[in-house]
């Protein structure tokens, strides 16, 4: 039984080495005389003679055949004079004027801001911050009086500052006490309660009235108004200049806007003592408000 087996194993290692020697040996020198000595060979070497040692001739034609192809995408746009890159895209520069507008709306002011402050000076700190909190109490007592709903005060500021007296014959400044200060926001919805509200807080023991600014609750519908006008305004400066060059309008190319705030209405110290004095009532003139509206806009010409 061993026998066999050795037996077995050398016809197959016989095997192998006649099929190696068939795909790689001298066979494959035989086959490069083409088909016409065919002769010369075995059927078994006649069967797929068109190999090249382990490059077959079909082979070599498709590589002969794609380098051509691209040696010919290569040098064919640089022998005909164009680049390789694709169509030129590129397209002249647009001609544009740059031209500002103004628009401006008068509206009457239906809501007004009026800063209000008190002011205790006192010796000691905890004596001037009592003294200025029972007067800031009054104050905002007297405006919710007037029609002012909780919401629209607003403490905006607290300070504490030492007192000196400097009137000490060169020696050094004397601390005397103490000063501190409160103020507050009141926003004002119903204009025509805006002197009642000073009078009050200034008898409550209001000590100053910093500014009543006047403004429109709702500008939108009044900024529209106003950037139509700029815009009206832009385009019509916009004709003149192109007219005046020969040329014409044709789009638009950008739009800036930008809008202005109306301007506080500020009360001395003095007016506000003096009418507080005489008892009659601080007379509030509410005017108009400006909604103005400004817009750069560059236009395309041609």
């Amino acid at each position: 039984m061993s026998a066999i087996v050795a037996s077995g194993n050398h016809e197959g290692e016989a095997g192998v080495l006649r099929m190696y020697h068939a795909e790689y040996g001298p066979k494959a020198t035989t086959e490069t005389t083409m088909n016409d000595q065919a002769s010369n060979t075995t059927p078994q070497h006649n069967m797929g003679t068109s190999r090249i040692g382990p490059i077959t001739i079909g082979r070599a034609i498709a590589v002969t055949a794609a380098a051509s192809l691209v040696i010919g995408l290569i040098l064919g746009p640089i022998i005909s004079g164009h680049p390789t890159l694709g169509a030129d895209t590129t397209t002249s520069p647009e001609h544009t004027i740059a031209v500002s507008g103004n628009g401006e709306v008068s509206v009457a002011p239906d809501v007004a801001d009026v800063v209000i402050g008190v002011m205790a000076q006192k010796t000691t700190v905890a004596d001037s911050q009592s003294a200025a909190a029972t007067s800031m109490t009054a104050v905002i007592a007297a405006v919710k009086k007037t029609g002012v709903d909780a919401k629209d005060i607003v403490t905006v500021n607290i300070s504490l500052n030492p007192v000196y007296d400097y009137n000490t014959n060169g020696a050094a400044p004397r601390l005397v006490g103490y000063q501190f200060a409160n103020t507050i926001k009141v926003t004002v919805r119903d204009i025509s309660k805006v002197a009642a509200v000073v009078d009050d807080s200034m008898t409550a023991g209001a000590t100053s009235v910093n500014g009543i600014t006047f403004r429109v609750g709702d500008p939108k519908s009044a900024q529209g108004q106003a950037r139509g006008l700029a815009m009206t305004d832009a385009r019509a400066k916009a004709d003149a200049l192109a007219q005046a060059a020969g040329v014409s309008v044709k789009g638009v190319a950008s739009i800036t806007e930008t809008s202005s705030q109306p301007t506080p209405i500020y009360y001395t110290a003095g007016a506000l003592d003096a009418a507080k004095a005489q008892s009659v009532s601080t007379p509030i003139q509410t005017g108009t408000t400006d909604i103005t509206i400004q817009v750069t806009v560059t236009y395309l010409i041609g």
